[in-house]
C-alpha cells in the first residue's frame, strides 16, 4: 500500500526562506546566499519524506514567492511592462512581478481559492507571447534525484491556470480565456518531454478548479488539453490531484472518462461527497486513487480509525494495489512540526498534528491497510480521541447558552446608515474625502525587540508600557504632522491582528512556531480554537484610551472581526464553524461596547477574511454568507448612532458578494482595490447603490514601490466617478505593519496631498 503527499510548506521549521528573501531583497545578502538556503531546505524536505516512508514524494512545490507564478515564469507570460526580454526567467523579473519595483507596480494578488495563502493572478491576452522560459520543475526533479530521492514533479495543470488568469490591461474583459489552451500545450509537452527525459515516472498536474462550479465549456477545455497531452504522457504515469472540496458528478465524469491518465486524487475531508459519488458511479478500472483522508488544512490529530474505516470501503472498489494513501491538499497550509513546540500543554498536544506529523500517519494509514497496522500507534491515537471529546476545557455552558440565545434577532442597528452618518459627522466634523489608514504601521527592529523581551520576562511591563507608550506618541506625531484626519494607534502591541486577540481570549491555544505561509516571505501564526470562546476582559481599551489622550482628532479603536478570527485560525472541527464564529462575535461585542464607554468615537472592526471563507460552491455560499454577516452584525448592534463603525477588507474578489457587504451595515468600510487595477469599481459603475462610507484603496502596500501624488489623485478621480462625494474616503489598501518608515511617510504624504488637491478641485467647481 503506497503513499503520497500533495505538498509540503516551503519556509522551514524556523522561516529560514524567509529571513532568506528578505535579506535577498534588502540587498544583505547575494542570490547565490538565496538559492543556497533553497537547495538546503527542498533536501531536507524531501529527506523528511523519504525517511517517513512516503512513496510519492513531490518536487517543483517549493516556491520563491507562489506556485502560479511560477508557471507563469515557466509559461513566459511576463507582461509587457516589465521589459523582460526573453530567455530563462531570473529573480529580477520575477519578484518585479510580484512585488513591483520603483518604475512599474506589481502584478494583482489575491487568495488562492478558501485559504489565506495568496498567488499573483497571471494577466494574459490575445498577445501573449508563450516561451518555455523557467526550467524549475526539471532542475528540481535533477536536484532531488541526485540527493537519491525519486520525486513526484507537480506542475499547476494546464486548464487551472487559464481559469485563475484574468485578461491584461487594455484586454477586453470578455476576452475567453481558454482560447489560450493551444498555445501554452506546447509548452507543457516540453516540460513533460525533459521530466520523462530525466527520469520522471510519474507527473502530477494540480487541477483544484474542477471542484468549482464549472460550465460544459469549463469541463469540455480539461477533455480537450488532456487529450492534447495525451501522446506527450506515454511511458510515464499522470496523476490529476483535486482538493479544497466536492468534486462535482459532470467533473468527476469528465476527468475519469480521460485517457491516458494513472491516477485521481480527491479531497475526502472537506469533500466528503465525492466518496459517495465514487461509490455510486464507479471508479474507471486499473487506475490509482490517491485517497486524501489526512487533512492537509488544519492541525488535529487524525481519527485514524475513521479514516481506515473509509480506506476499507475504498479499498473493495478500486483494488487494494490501486489505493493510494494521501493528504488532502498540499501541507503547506498546516504547520512545520509538533516538536518545536516546547509551551503547548501535554493534553492539547496530543490532540495535535503538524505536518511532520501527518507524514507519520499517511504512512501509518497506508502499512495498516497492507497488513502492517502498528497497534501502540493507534491505540495512542484512540486515547487522544477520547480525551478531547471528554475534556472539560473544550466545553463553557455559558458560553454555548448565550451563543445559542442568539437566533430570533437578526442584530441590526436601529437607524439607517445614512442617518447615522449625518449625527456622526456633526460629532466628526470631517472634510470631505477624509483621510486615514488602515491599522498597524511599521514593526521596526526595536519594537520587535521590545515584545520579544518582555514575552521573555527581560523587561518589567511598566518598561513595556513606557516603551509601547512611546511609539504611539510617535505614530500619532507623526500622522498629526501628515495632516491626516483619522488616526490609528499603529498597533505596536501587536505582532499579529488574530493571534493578539486569540492570547487574551479563552478556548484558544497558541503555538512558538506554527507559522504558516501567507504570501512572498509573509508568515502568520494561526492560533488554536480548541474549546468555546469568551472574553475574560478588556482587549484593547488600554492602549485605545492612551493614544486617544495624545490627539484632539478622532482615533480608532482597533479589533479583528469575528469571521476573519475565525477563517485565520486553527478551528476546532468537532462543532459546526457557525457556532464558533457566534461566540466570537459576542466577546467582540464585549469589547466594542467598552471601548465605546471609554469615549472612542471610531471603532474598526476588521472582516478582512470574509470573502475568503466563501465556500468554492454556490449552492454552499447563501449560508455562509448569512452567518458571516449575521456574526458581524452581532459585535457592534448595541453602539449609539454616534459611534462610527468601520470594517477593512483586503485581497479577494468582492464583487460577488457586494450585496452582503452593504448587509453588513457598517457606516464606512475600507476594502483592498489599487492592486486589482481598480475591479472593485466595476460593481458601482454597473449601478450598485452604496450609501454607506467606503474608502477602496488607492496605493498597494505589498509592494515598496511609492506612488506619486498624481497617481494617487487620478485614481480617486476614478472613484469619483462612481462613488458620490460625501460617502468616499482616502486610505492604502492594507495595514503598513511590512513596509519600512522610508516607505511610509513620502507615500502617505502623497496620499494626503491628492486628498487635498482633489478638496481643492471640487471646491472651485461648485
Amino acid at each position: 500500500m503506497a503513499s503520497h503527499i500533495v505538498g509540503y510548506p516551503r519556509m522551514g521549521p524556523k522561516r529560514e526562506l524567509k529571513f532568506a528573501l528578505e535579506s535577498f531583497w534588502d540587498g544583505k545578502s547575494s542570490a547565490d546566499d538565496l538559492q543556497k538556503v533553497a537547495t538546503d531546505l527542498r533536501g531536507s524536505i524531501w529527506k523528511q519524506m523519504a525517511d517517513a516512508g512516503i512513496k510519492y514524494i513531490p518536487s517543483n512545490t517549493f516556491s520563491y514567492y507562489d506556485q502560479v507564478l511560477d508557471t507563469t515564469a515557466m509559461l513566459g507570460a511576463v507582461p509587457e511592462r516589465y521589459s523582460w526580454n526573453g530567455g530563462e526567467i531570473g529573480f529580477d523579473t520575477y519578484f518585479s512581478m510580484a512585488r513591483g519595483n520603483a518604475s512599474v507596480p506589481a502584478m494583482e494578488m489575491t487568495k488562492w481559492f478558501d485559504t489565506n495563502y495568496h498567488f499573483i493572478v497571471p494577466e494574459l491576452g490575445p498577445n501573449t507571447k508563450f516561451s518555455y522560459s523557467s526550467h524549475k520543475a526539471v532542475s528540481e526533479y535533477k536536484e532531488a534525484k541526485a540527493l537519491g530521492v525519486d520525486t513526484v514533479p507537480v506542475l499547476i495543470g494546464p486548464v487551472t491556470y487559464l481559469l485563475l488568469s484574468k485578461p491584461a490591461k487594455g484586454v477586453e474583459k470578455s476576452f475567453p480565456l481558454l482560447s489560450l489552451l493551444d498555445s501554452i500545450l506546447p509548452i507543457y509537452k516540453e516540460v513533460i518531454a525533459e521530466l520523462k527525459a530525466a527520469g520522471a515516472s510519474w507527473i502530477q498536474f494540480d487541477e483544484p478548479t474542477l471542484v468549482m462550479d464549472l460550465d460544459s465549456h469549463q469541463l469540455s477545455a480539461f477533455s480537450k488539453a488532456y487529450a492534447e497531452l495525451e501522446s506527450s504522457f506515454s511511458g510515464s504515469n499522470v496523476l490529476i490531484e483535486t482538493y479544497f472540496a466536492d468534486v462535482p458528478l459532470e467533473a468527476y465524469k469528465t476527468i475519469t472518462a480521460l485517457n491516458g491518465i494513472s491516477g485521481f486524487g480527491f479531497d475526502l475531508v472537506r469533500g466528503t461527497k465525492t466518496l459517495d459519488v465514487i461509490k455510486s458511479v464507479g471508479f474507471p478500472a486499473g487506475k490509482y486513487l490517491f485517497a486524501g483522508v489526512v487533512d492537509g488544512r488544519n492541525i488535529w490529530a487524525n481519527d485514524l480509525a475513521a479514516s481506515l474505516s473509509a480506506l476499507g470501503a475504498l479499498e473493495s472498489i478500486v483494488g487494494k494495489d490501486k489505493l493510494v494513501v494521501s493528504t488532502s491538499c498540499s501541507l503547506m497550509h498546516t504547520a512545520v512540526d509538533l516538536i518545536n513546540e516546547t509551551k503547548l500543554d501535554n493534553e492539547i498536544k496530543s490532540w495535535l498534528a503538524f505536518a511532520a506529523q501527518k507524514l507519520v500517519e499517511v504512512n501509518a494509514l497506508a502499512k495498516a491497510l497492507a497488513g502492517q497496522k502498528d497497534e501502540s500507534y493507534f491505540s495512542a491515537n484512540a486515547a487522544a480521541q477520547a480525551s478531547r471529546k471528554s475534556s472539560p476545557r473544550v466545553t463553557n455552558e455559558e458560553v454555548q447558552k448565550a451563543a445559542a440565545a442568539l437566533k430570533g434577532s437578526d442584530h441590526r442597528r436601529a437607524t439607517n446608515v445614512s442617518a447615522r452618518l449625518d449625527v456622526q459627522q456633526k460629532k466628526l466634523n470631517l472634510p470631505i474625502l477624509p483621510t486615514t489608514t488602515i491599522g498597524s504601521f511599521p514593526q521596526t527592529v526595536e519594537l520587535r525587540r521590545v515584545r520579544r523581551e518582555y514575552k521573555a520576562n527581560k523587561i518589567s511591563e511598566e518598561e513595556y508600557v513606557k516603551a509601547i507608550k512611546e511609539e504611539i506618541n510617535k505614530v500619532v506625531k507623526l500622522q498629526e504632522e501628515l495632516d491626516i484626519d483619522v488616526l490609528v494607534h499603529g498597533e505596536p502591541e501587536r505582532n499579529d491582528m488574530v493571534e493578539y486577540f486569540g492570547e487574551q481570549l479563552s478556548g484558544f491555544a497558541f503555538t512558538v512556531n506554527g507559522w504558516v505561509q501567507s504570501y512572498g516571505s509573509r508568515c502568520v501564526k494561526p492560533p488554536i480554537i480548541y474549546g468555546d470562546v469568551s472574553r475574560p476582559k478588556a482587549m484593547t481599551v488600554f492602549w485605545s484610551s492612551a493614544a486617544q489622550s495624545m490627539t484632539a482628532r478622532p482615533m480608532k479603536g482597533m479589533l479583528t472581526g469575528p469571521v476573519t478570527i475565525l477563517n485565520w485560525s486553527f478551528v476546532r472541527n468537532d462543532q459546526p464553524r457557525f457556532e464558533t464564529c457566534y461566540q466570537i462575535a459576542l466577546a467582540i461585542k464585549k469589547e466594542v461596547e467598552d471601548l465605546e464607554a471609554a469615549g472612542i468615537q471610531v471603532i474598526q472592526i476588521d472582516e478582512a477574511a470574509l470573502r475568503e471563507g466563501l465556500p468554492l460552491r454556490k449552492s454552499e455560499q447563501a449560508f455562509y454568507l448569512d452567518w458571516a454577516v449575521h456574526s458581524f452584525r452581532i459585535t457592534n448592534c448595541g453602539v449609539n448612532d454616534t459611534t462610527q463603525i468601520h470594517t477593512h477588507m483586503c485581497y479577494s474578489n468582492f464583487n460577488d458578494i457586494i450585496h452582503s457587504i452593504i448587509d453588513m451595515d457598517a457606516d464606512v468600510i475600507t476594502i483592498e482595490n489599487s492592486r486589482s487595477d481598480e475591479k472593485l469599481l466595476s460593481v458601482f459603475r454597473e449601478g450598485v447603490k452604496y450609501g454607506a462610507g467606503i474608502g477602496p484603496g488607492v496605493y498597494d502596500i505589498h509592494s515598496p514601490r511609492i506612488p506619486t501624488t498624481e497617481e494617487i489623485a487620478d485614481r480617486i478621480n476614478k472613484m469619483l466617478a462612481v462613488l458620490e462625494t460625501n460617502i468616499l474616503w482616502v486610505n492604502p489598501d492594507c495595514g503598513l505593519k511590512t513596509r519600512k518608515y522610508s516607505e511610509v511617510k513620502p507615500a502617505l504624504t502623497n496620499m494626503v496631498a491628492a486628498a487635498k488637491l482633489l478638496r481643492t478641485q471640487l471646491a472651485s467647481a461648485k
